[in-house]
């Protein structure tokens, strides 16, 4: 039988603030809250996944297991009406699993370097939902494509799945991002 591993008052006090950086930095949930995907309430249900994580972590009698917190991952993006399919859960949950680790060694290297590091100067887009009041719209299309900023440097482009219309209309900003034409003015453009 395994000796059972306890983190010390600190390294729990580090645990949670590395929990809410990696938090803070995952694209996709940043961009559900923004936008409010999951309702008026998205912030301060995304202000509760940080203690959650922390409690599964500190509290769980049970072995843990990297899936099982994938699992709370993705049920608490559905939760903001978000799926994920670009990989970053896995990414999300195996980050906070080698930080718990490292906590329980009593090692903070890598939650010191998530501190030391910049903010991302990526500004999440507000993505507005385009109203679906026009009677020549009869696209039944269930899930609009974003593309999320890029936050980590190692990641490939983040695509986040939401239950919005499919634009019609797109033209690309001199800065890269695709401007959406709302379907009451297709013609113009920005």
């Amino acid at each position: 039988m395994v000796p059972e591993r306890v983190l010390s008052a600190e390294s729990g006090a580090q645990l949670q603030e590395g929990i809410s950086l990696v938090l803070s930095r995952w694209a996709a949930l940043q961009m559900a809250v923004v936008n409010e995907w999951g309702g008026r309430d998205s912030r301060l249900k995304s202000q509760q996944l940080a203690p959650d994580i922390f409690s599964w972590f500190t509290q769980s009698k049970e072995q843990l297991y990297i899936d099982d917190l994938e699992d709370m991952l993705e049920e608490f993006m559905l939760s903001l009406n978000t799926e994920i399919d670009d990989g970053s859960v896995e990414e999300i949950a195996e980050r906070l699993m080698i930080m718990h680790e490292e906590c329980l060694e009593g090692n903070y290297q890598s939650i010191q370097i998530l501190r030391e590091a910049d903010p991302p100067a990526v500004v999440v887009p507000q993505i507005q939902g385009v109203d679906s009041d026009d009677d020549d719209d009869n696209d039944d299309s269930s899930g609009m494509v974003v593309d999320a900023p890029n936050f980590h440097s190692n990641l490939n482009r983040k695509e986040v799945m939401v239950d919005e219309p499919r634009p019609s209309e797109t033209a690309e900003a001199e800065d890269g991002w695709t401007v959406v034409a709302p379907r009451r003015n297709r013609g113009t453009r920005n």
